[in-house]
């Protein structure tokens, strides 16, 4: 990896952060890119690739049931989405 790289990942996670929080935001942006949305985007391309449609989305959410639990920085974490497409009860065990 070459120092240009490196500075072009730096600003556009970090950009111009002035605040503890802004520099959490950048790495928690810079780690969920690196853990979920790069690898979804390269299987998302190989399935268009194959002739198949392909659908992305992006949950930011804040479900009610959070509150209290995670920080308030946290929008929607991985699987937050599940309450919603399939409703309670499926995380309940109800069903």
């Amino acid at each position: 990896i070459t120092s240009e790289v490196v500075d072009r990942v730096y600003k556009e996670y970090m950009g111009d952060a002035q605040s503890p929080a802004q520099v959490r935001d950048g790495l928690l942006d810079a780690m969920g890119d690196v853990f979920f949305v790069i690898s979804a985007v390269e299987v998302a391309r190989y399935h268009r690739d194959a002739g198949n449609p392909v659908y992305f989305y992006e949950f930011q959410h804040r479900p009610s049931s959070v509150e209290g639990v995670v920080p308030e920085y946290v929008k929607a974490d991985h699987g937050a989405e599940i309450a919603f497409v399939f409703g309670k009860p499926f995380l309940a065990g109800d069903v």
